[in-house]
């Protein structure tokens, strides 16, 4: 399941596609977003360390994509603000790390099906951009955040 972090994330980042090139300030995002202010505050300054937002200053300011939005991948927002595709640290490829209680990572037979969910789950998440959600795609029709994911 993902957190309502992410669902605002995409829903701005959505928003900022729609609107793609020009940068909106905080205020029309959260709304166009429907997100709270301040928890939207946060998030974009994580998506902007993260690269994938920038910020300019001034009365034409406020945040725009950092790349187009068939460029950012659903995956990166997921990564960017909740961290690793995968549901153990040991099935994922991104920050890999033997679990605590593992005897032995090579031979894990639950590790092996981690793996493999976190593949497919990958494949379709790395696949999906901010411009198939925004339906500016060649991938025809707008596509819903909350039934994506």
């Amino acid at each position: 399941m993902i957190s309502n972090k992410v669902r605002y994330a995409l829903r701005a980042l959505i928003f900022l596609a729609d609107r793609w090139p020009t940068p909106a300030s905080i205020p029309e995002i959260a709304a166009g977003a429907r997100a709270p202010r301040k928890f939207l505050e946060t998030i974009l300054l994580e998506l902007k360390l993260d690269g994938l937002l920038n910020s300019r200053r001034g009365r034409a300011g406020g945040y725009e994509l950092a790349t187009p939005p068939g460029q950012i991948s659903v995956a990166a927002v997921l990564r960017s603000i909740d961290g690793p595709l995968a549901l153990a640290p040991c099935a994922s490829r991104t920050a890999f790390r033997a679990c605590d209680d593992c005897e032995d990572v090579v031979t894990c037979r639950i590790r092996h099906v981690l793996l493999e969910g976190r593949d497919a789950l990958a494949a379709v998440l790395e696949d999906r951009t901010l411009a198939d959600l925004t339906g500016s795609s060649a991938r025809g029709g707008r596509l819903d955040v909350d039934s994506l994911i």
